[in-house]
């Protein structure tokens, strides 16, 4: 239900005239939600930001949220979103901080008096449930994005190429290896091979808990990948159980040099350079 031109108007009045009050209120609320772990002079400060908004779009002529006027409160309520998200705050305590306001309201209007106020009340308080719900869809866009950059962050601290000798590079894989972690891996070993020039890669697979068809696929693309930029593969880390699954699955790896162990993989390329 949207405010009246004259319900907005009153209510900017009121929150104008009472704002110390209404912000102490609304302050004092919140702070009881978040226990202590915001400062009371930081969440003072930040609710009074966001009264002067509010009293800016009412004033304006600002009926919802979403008008024209009440731009400068929806860019308030995106940045408190957003710092929120990135403090670890839940979606309900950020939207609990604009909720409180409600109460806080209500606390002046049941001392201010009058039934003409009191209706308006209810029109106002739908006002702040949108601004509410906008709030948590804007806390839940900016989580997402934060999951999905230390996702991504993960993945690639999770596929290291390290280099073990002059003209020698390795990838030690743990965990399992879906698709993108794949192609994580492909990239960041052909850009290794390219930065640093060497004739060989070993592709580890000792922290691999186990090899099916998908994976070995993965490994397979990750070798003819490599062998087309000019480096020979070596693959690491066949421990029998996985020898037991690869010959179950019949997968061939072909010419494809394969090791016990990553000890194994570096004495067979120390050797194979040493013979060129």
């Amino acid at each position: 239900m949207a405010l009246s031109a004259d319900e907005a108007s009153r209510f900017a009045t009121l929150l104008e005239e009472n704002r110390d009050e209404l912000v102490a209120s609304w302050t004092d609320r919140v702070a009881a939600t978040l226990r202590g772990r915001l400062s009371h002079a930081e969440l003072e400060r930040q609710h009074g930001e966001l009264g002067k908004g509010l009293h800016a779009a009412l004033s304006g002529g600002g009926r919802l949220l979403t008008d024209e006027q009440s731009a400068e409160l929806r860019a308030q309520l995106s940045e408190l979103s957003s710092s929120r998200a990135r403090q670890g705050f839940s979606a309900t305590e950020t939207a609990v901080s604009v909720f409180a306001l409600k109460d806080a309201v209500f606390g002046i209007l049941d001392r201010v008096g009058g039934d003409a106020i009191l209706r308006d009340y209810v029109a106002f308080t739908s006002f702040v449930d949108d601004a509410a719900l906008f709030t948590f869809d804007s806390y839940v866009r900016v989580r997402e994005s934060l999951i999905a950059d230390q996702a991504e962050q993960l993945l690639e601290l999770s596929t290291p190429v390290v280099k073990l000798w002059e003209g020698v590079v390795a990838v030690p894989l743990v965990g399992t290896l879906d698709s993108a972690r794949a192609q994580v891996v492909m990239e960041r070993l052909l850009q290794t091979l390219v930065d640093t020039s060497s004739p060989y890669a070993i592709i580890d697979i000792t922290g691999v808990p186990a090899v099916d068809t998908q994976v070995a696929q993965h490994i397979l693309k990750t070798v003819v990948a490599a062998r087309l930029m000019g480096a020979d593969c070596i693959i690491s880390g066949i421990r029998p159980q996985i020898a037991q699954t690869i010959v179950a699955l019949g997968i061939e790896f072909g010419d494809i040099a394969t090791k016990a162990s990553l000890a194994d993989a570096l004495r067979y390329v120390l050797s194979k350079s040493n013979g060129r």
